[in-house]
């Protein structure tokens, strides 16, 4: 294959060996330090699982308990209440005990933005 042809098809690499330092300097100013960044990196995980992300498209409509929400996605209420689990302790769900019924919600507003956000981007 000639270099062309691997440029076309991994994208365009950086022939430079320049280090722009105030670039880099600036940037590095910027940048949450590493255990944020891995608590966000914990974060999309969470939103890679297509379950996880069906409950939260719900939620987004309407609080639901787990019955409601097996019933809309056609799994078991354990399957649910696994996937409940994680999102609650990754704070994107919330619930709340009425009774004997638990319902669940987005945690809050910024929790629909990220869905609508990756919406957004996936439609494009």
């Amino acid at each position: 294959m000639e270099k062309e042809d691997v440029k076309e098809k991994h994208g365009e690499d950086c022939d430079c060996c320049v280090i722009h330092e105030d670039v880099v300097l600036a940037v590095k100013k910027e940048m949450p330090n590493d255990e944020i960044l891995l608590e966000l990196s914990d974060l999309f995980k969470v939103f890679s699982d297509s379950t996880r992300i069906k409950i939260i498209c719900a939620l987004l409509h309407n609080e639901m308990c787990v019955c409601d929400i097996a019933s809309l996605l056609g799994m078991s209420k354990s399957a649910i209440s696994h996937q409940l689990r994680t999102l609650r302790q990754t704070r994107l769900v919330k619930y709340r005990r009425d009774g004997k019924i638990v319902y669940y919600s987005l945690d809050d507003d910024h929790v629909g933005t990220i869905f609508h956000q990756g919406l957004v981007h996936v439609c494009e």
